[in-house]
């Protein structure tokens, strides 16, 4: 049971590693990739406004913006399915590594009921 904890821990730390490292390549590297295919889109500004911002009579943020950021929940998506992606390939290539379980073998057959009894049966006629 204790290896069982370790593994467990070690997996939550690598996973969150992992999901660091997976979310940094979204952000940084694939986002700018896929904004440059969508017309330099980025999508962490996207937003449907709900209620603009109001400004005083200097410029300054009297009222600030009331906005659905739906921009951040495609870039989180996005990065979902590339840590998923991620984890199922370092998964699968584990197993790989792993070696086949070799079955026991069978037990030898024992006597069944019947010739036990009849055992004893030739036991108590002698």
């Amino acid at each position: 049971m204790t290896g069982n904890v370790i593994d467990l821990a070690v997996a939550v730390l690598l996973a969150g590693a992992v999901g660091l490292v997976v979310k940094g390549f979204v952000s940084d590297i694939m986002m700018p990739i896929i904004g440059h295919f969508t017309g330099g889109m980025d999508f962490s500004q996207l937003k449907y406004v709900l209620t603009p911002a109001v400004l005083d009579a200097d410029g300054a943020v009297k009222t600030a913006e009331n906005a659905i950021m739906y921009g951040n929940w495609i870039n989180a998506i996005i990065n979902l399915i590339i840590v998923g992606f991620v984890l199922f390939m370092i998964v699968k290539a584990y197993n790989k590594t792993k070696k086949p379980v070799e079955e026991a073998p069978a037990a030898p057959a024992g006597p069944t009921q019947e010739e036990l009894l009849a055992e004893i049966r030739d036991l108590l006629k002698k």
